[in-house]
């Protein structure tokens, strides 16, 4: 992958392969650091005593690891990894308490589309998550995370009306005649 120019490695195996960090560093991928306590692929909950400090220790522990073997500060991403060896109950605990990992300093992924935490919360399945997902956004993502989706557009839209409400965007332009109604005739 990183031989055809993939500018990002995302390993949700929480760097359990050092050569991954390698490979990144060798060719300048960023490269997104992961927690979870649990084998890719493999639902585990191996309960925390404090999730957040779980999170923070395992994380600087990776960080560390791939500033070892080469990655440069500026090509490391974290990713909290929400569901990931996480009871739903664990993930809302961790996302509440999200802004106590700002000390990292590192940019942060957050990937809350359709996740388990939100079919728990709203007893929907994965396709029907949109509007838990929205809300999940909503409460935790700040200005500065990269967010996962599935429903790119619908999130880039919910994202720009957040921003023109916030007053985070300079102007508000007028509507095309043409979006009025829904046959497109105003």
């Amino acid at each position: 992958m990183l031989a055809a120019c993939a500018a990002l490695i995302n390993d949700v195996s929480g760097l359990r392969d050092p050569t991954i960090a390698d490979a990144c560093a060798r060719h300048g991928a960023g490269l997104v650091v992961m927690h979870t306590r649990a084998e890719p692929k493999v639902k585990a909950f191996p309960g925390y005593e404090d999730v957040i400090e779980d999170i923070r220790e395992f994380l600087t522990e990776r960080i560390e690891l791939a500033r070892s073997r080469g990655v440069a500060d500026d090509k490391i991403v974290i990713d909290p990894g929400p569901d990931f060896a996480k009871t739903p109950e664990e993930t809302v605990e961790m996302l509440r308490r999200l802004h106590e990992l700002s000390d990292l300093e590192y940019p942060m992924l957050l990937a809350l589309s359709r996740k388990d935490f939100v079919g728990a919360l709203t007893g929907r399945r994965p396709a029907e998550r949109l509007g838990g997902t929205l809300g999940a956004i909503a409460a935790v993502a700040t200005e500065d995370d990269i967010l996962r989706v599935h429903d790119v557009a619908v999130v880039a839209d919910f994202l720009q009306v957040r921003e023109a409400l916030a007053g985070e965007r300079a102007s508000v332009p007028q509507l095309d005649p043409a979006l009025r109604t829904e046959g497109g005739a105003g």
